[in-house]
């Protein structure tokens, strides 16, 4: 259902991730269950700032587990600052996850819940890094900014990139996307949950300031049955949908979560 040595699902799925990628039983992976009773509030954590231009969105592309909206890295028109980071990071793209059925989906869930998709904003630190292939395996190399995604009303902010999904049905096709600025996406109020880890599938590099936002956005059932209708075959092949692009949660392993609210 992905590249050929690793899945979501079978023999090459995530129980199985750690024969190629010992990295996958880290003491810092992703994602993990956040207890807001368990997180400490941190007095000195900013406010997440987003500066997004919309000149700088790219284009769709079906990457086989997933589909990616990809945007220009190459100068700091789109841009993410304060949070617990120290430099700007640069916009580079956003996917989702989501489940076969509406109760699960998420990577990150919170008191056990889970929701029934989950946005990545996925950023670089272009301030002391060249690209973001530089930046990838390094501890302070990425920030992505993750969103709940609970099932209720239609978001009719989703739905430009749903709309867009018929263009991309197959693994490896890409289309023009452009003029979008996916701050839209983000919830009302950015209160946020803080902890170190990595990518949730692999090479799951232990690379990555999450910043997962304590407020969810809405999704309707059929908006989800939209994500669900996106193959991860290529042209031709018998279709297989992707139905469960997800990992667990893994171990805290003795890991800090910090809020930025009270």
């Amino acid at each position: 259902m992905a590249s050929p040595d690793w899945a979501y699902d079978g023999k090459n799925g995530p129980e199985h991730w750690s024969k190629l990628y010992p990295i996958a039983d880290g003491n810092n992976q992703s994602p993990i269950d956040i207890k807001p009773s368990e997180a400490k509030y941190d007095a000195s954590l900013k406010p997440i700032s987003v500066s997004y231009n919309p000149d700088t969105a790219k284009e769709i592309i079906n990457v086989g587990h997933s589909f990616h909206v990809n945007f220009e890295d190459s100068d700091n028109r789109s841009v993410l600052k304060g949070g617990p980071l120290i430099e700007n990071y640069r916009l580079y793209q956003f996917h989702f996850h989501w489940g076969s059925t509406n109760d699960c989906g998420s990577e990150h869930t919170v008191d056990g819940i889970k929701y029934a998709g989950e946005l990545h904003i996925v950023h670089w630190n272009a301030a002391k890094y060249a690209s973001i292939a530089e930046a990838l395996s390094k501890a302070d190399g990425l920030a992505i900014i993750a969103v709940l995604m609970k099932v209720d009303q239609a978001n009719p902010k989703l739905q430009k990139v749903l709309d867009a999904l018929s263009a991309v049905k197959t693994k490896g096709k890409r289309a023009p996307f452009t003029n979008f600025d996916p701050s839209i996406l983000l919830p009302s109020s950015l209160d946020y949950w803080t902890y170190p880890g990595s990518l949730t599938h692999p090479p799951l590099y232990e690379s990555i300031t999450w910043m997962v936002c304590k407020e969810h956005i809405s999704v309707s059932s059929e908006q989800l049955a939209q994500f669900r209708s996106v193959l991860s075959n290529v042209e031709g092949e018998n279709a297989v949908p992707i139905l469960n692009n997800h990992r667990r949660p893994q171990p805290l392993k003795g890991r800090t979560v910090r809020a930025s609210f009270l």
